[in-house]
């Protein structure tokens, strides 16, 4: 099985349609401040390669980067911190994708039942209640709907804390976006988390992507 870097899953995601955090690589500091000032903002940089399946974990994260001064400092350290199993790195310089609601979404593929998709609440969401829904594919819109329903979100799905409301139809449209991802040849397995909503569309900010044969 081959691993697709992040960079490399959220290309991979949309392509299928999926929206996805605004992302460059870098290879060094001067690239990344480059990078930071093409997306504009404050950014989140990462150590990204295709064995880095869990940065938090190791502290390979960095949120907020407002200045340059801040993005050089980041990427100087990210790159520091890459030891020798890690293989190739780059840093991977983000759009900062805000919301205070996250959902986990996904593609497995088990021997037993074939493939399922998966959604799931994120973030502390996920802590806190630690539920998520499954179905079999193929799925059809209704099987979407449904999934959410299944959820109990309705409450999370309204205006929340000066947010407007989830947009229902983009949900349901990333979940078929996702279903169609994960039937492609040589998909093991498709991991969106979090599936950040921001302004009421949900946006891919990590994704995992796994391929049979690479």
């Amino acid at each position: 099985m081959g691993v697709l870097s992040e960079f490399e899953s959220k290309q991979f995601l949309a392509l299928h349609g999926i929206a996805v955090s605004r992302d460059r690589l870098a290879h060094c500091a001067d690239e990344a401040v480059t990078a930071a000032a093409e997306i504009g903002g404050s950014v989140a940089m990462k150590l990204c390669g295709p064995s880095l399946a869990h940065k938090s974990e190791r502290g390979l994260v960095r949120l907020n980067l407002a200045t340059p001064d801040a993005v050089r400092s980041a990427a100087d350290d990210l790159l520091a911190a890459a030891v020798e199993g890690d293989g190739e790195v780059a840093l991977l310089v983000s759009e900062m994708v805000v919301g205070h609601r996250e959902f986990i979404a996904g593609v497995a593929h088990t021997e037993q039942f074939g493939a399922a998709l998966m959604l799931g609440l994120g973030g502390v969401l996920a802590e806190a209640v630690g539920e998520a829904v499954f179905r079999l594919l193929p799925v059809s819109e209704g099987d979407c709907q449904d999934m959410i329903d299944d959820l109990g979100m309705a409450a999370l799905m309204a205006p929340l804390r000066g947010e407007p409301a989830v947009d229902r139809g983009a949900v349901v449209d990333t979940l078929l976006s996702l279903a169609q991802a994960g039937e492609g040849d040589g998909v093991e397995a498709i991991d969106v988390n979090p599936l950040v909503v921001q302004e009421g569309m949900p946006v891919a900010v990590d994704a995992l992507v796994v391929m049979a044969d690479l």
